[in-house]
């Protein structure tokens, strides 16, 4: 992939951004368990950063998904995973549905805010007996006039204890489980919406996270994105930029983790001599930092063929398995080599050993990635590739 000087500006304005209104606030808002998203958003609303890919008539850059994923990486500069995460909730996961297929009236009305950042949105797909399998939800509206009547509960919501909106997938039928389903906003101010309490989680502990309650919670039904029935097929779109923002967020992120532990190992001295003196240790380095260089290049062209509008489900589905694991793998072996150190919680490759976790489990667990990727190279059973 061939970077402009606007990709480049893009990167710097990010990476300014960051270093200026995240990183020195980090620690403050990991001990709170959470960080002020529509102070942050609003700065970065006026950045223009939540609106790169979106269209101009709504706020946004009108910009091609290379701007998008510039930017999500260096927001791996970050010195922890919840903030980019609860960013990429709002830019990559809640609002490219409402983008694509969002009636005019809908878009001005909810995904102009998001973009300025005076909305902080939320995805609700995942559920206590439905995460991966986003078929099994059980959340149903059901028709009433012109309205909609929601009762059910989502799981592990990101950004909900300030969401001012959310992204629902709910049953809108009795029909098949992929044929039933439809993406609606939902505001969360609205009589039966109860945002629960915050979830103590391993890791992204500066970012929100809660259930989320739907008794009987009137909603119009203008609020549905696209056709009724259509919600599982336009989540599976959205699920590309899901795990392609996953991806690219976690390659920069791996980096600082290695960079981090080579300065260490420059440092700390063993039997009189530093610890990157060892073969074994500055061998591993070389190794991890070619696996992350060939996971940069895997998202590169995948981004290249999603611009190019080719169906980049397979290879979404390859970097996001690639980057769940080998964050596992860079942040269990850089932790090895603090010793003492590594363990201690404040330790900042321990916060990436903690916050890297989620990739493997979230936006679809490993094992529904292997499944895709099975299934698309046709090696199912009793499947044929075409």
């Amino acid at each position: 992939m061939r970077f402009t000087d606007e990709h480049q500006q893009l990167r710097r304005t990010v990476k300014d951004f960051v270093e200026k209104e995240i990183n020195p606030q980090i620690d403050d808002w990991e001990r709170a368990g959470a960080f002020p998203a529509h102070e942050l958003f609003k700065k970065a609303g006026k950045l223009g950063l939540l609106g790169i890919n979106k269209p101009e008539a709504y706020g946004g850059m009108g910009l091609d998904y290379s701007y998008q994923m510039c930017a999500t990486e260096e927001l791996g500069n970050c010195r922890g995973g919840a903030i980019p995460m609860a960013l990429g909730v709002q830019t990559d996961m809640a609002t490219p549905a409402l983008a694509r297929w969002g009636t005019d009236e809908l878009r001005k009305e909810f995904l102009a805010p998001a973009i300025t950042g005076e909305a902080v949105t939320s995805i609700a797909v995942s559920e206590a007996g439905g995460g991966s399998d986003v078929a099994a939800i059980k959340t149903v509206a059901k028709k009433d006039g012109s309205d909609y009547l929601i009762t059910g509960s989502k799981m592990w919501i990101t950004n909900a204890a300030q969401a001012d909106w959310l992204c629902l997938l709910v049953n809108t039928g009795e029909g098949p489980v992929h044929q039933n389903k439809t993406l609606v906003i939902v505001p969360t101010k609205l009589k039966g919406v109860e945002i629960g309490p915050k979830i103590a989680k391993l890791g992204m502990l500066a970012s929100d996270t809660c259930p989320v309650f739907f008794d009987n919670v009137r909603v119009p039904q203008r609020h549905r994105i696209g056709e009724e029935g259509m919600g599982f097929m336009m989540q599976m779109v959205q699920f590309q930029e899901e795990r392609l923002c996953g991806a690219i967020g976690s390659v920069r992120g791996m980096d600082r983790t290695i960079e981090a532990t080579i300065a260490y190992c420059r440092e700390r001295e063993t039997f009189g001599q530093p610890l990157i003196n060892n073969q074994s240790i500055h061998f591993r380095f070389a190794e991890l930092k070619t696996e992350v260089e060939s996971l940069r290049s895997l998202v590169y062209r995948a981004v290249e063929d999603y611009i190019g509008g080719a169906d980049v489900t397979m290879m979404a589905s390859m970097a996001k398995l690639k980057a769940g694991r080998l964050s596992r793998e860079v942040a269990d072996s850089c932790l090895q080599y603090w010793g003492g150190m590594g363990f201690t919680w404040d330790n900042p490759v321990a916060r990436a050993y903690r916050d890297t976790r989620l990739l493997s489990i979230g936006g679809g667990a490993d094992e529904i990635m292997l499944g895709i990727i099975a299934k698309l190279m046709g090696i199912l059973p009793g499947k044929k590739k075409k």
